[in-house]
């Protein structure tokens, strides 16, 4: 039964990592469509009940490469982000929240210019970000390098305080 139980993980993960694979395997691709998209300013497409026009680009395959210029790396990004195992991972959320804030403007921006004031959007995501990561290297740091252990720091000083008190009461 162990043996099963054994053969059906490994089963489970071989897949899971071969669509893993797949899915990072596929942005180059992606990355050719726009060359199959028609080039007529006022043409439109439809793809799974979305409707795509230029949206202010010269024609829909502009508007298509420019989304995919944002999306893909965004996308890849998004995998780092679910598959890394590194204490550093969190810093991977800015440049996510960076692609995602410009492709929120493309669509919802009057500012007929792109990809020109989403750094004000990137400010607050940092600001919790950045302090938390360092935060993180600090403790690293402290116990791998210095060899400060907090934990043992607190153990040390709850049973200093004991005795400190037992010193009390007894006198």
């Amino acid at each position: 039964m162990r043996e099963n139980f054994k053969g059906k993980k490994a089963k489970k993960r071989i897949v899971l990592e071969s669509l893993f694979v797949f899915f990072i395997v596929i942005p180059p691709f992606l990355f050719k469509i726009p060359d199959y998209l028609p080039e007529d300013s006022d043409a439109t497409i439809s793809l799974l009940g979305l409707t795509i026009g230029n949206n202010g680009f010269r024609d829909v395959a502009t508007h298509v490469w420019f989304l995919l210029g944002k999306f893909i790396p965004m996308y890849l990004l998004i995998l780092w982000f679910l598959s890394s195992k590194d204490w550093w991972y969190h810093i991977i959320l800015i440049p996510i929240t960076m692609y995602a804030f410009q492709l929120f403007e493309v669509y919802y921006s009057e500012n007929p210019h792109v990809d020109t004031k989403n750094i004000l959007w990137i400010l607050p995501v940092c600001m919790v970000v950045i302090p938390f990561v360092y935060f993180i290297r600090v403790k690293i740091y402290d116990k791998y390098v210095h060899g400060i252990d907090l934990d043992a720091m607190d153990e040390e000083l709850k049973a200093l305080k004991e005795k400190e008190k037992l010193r009390k009461e007894n006198n």
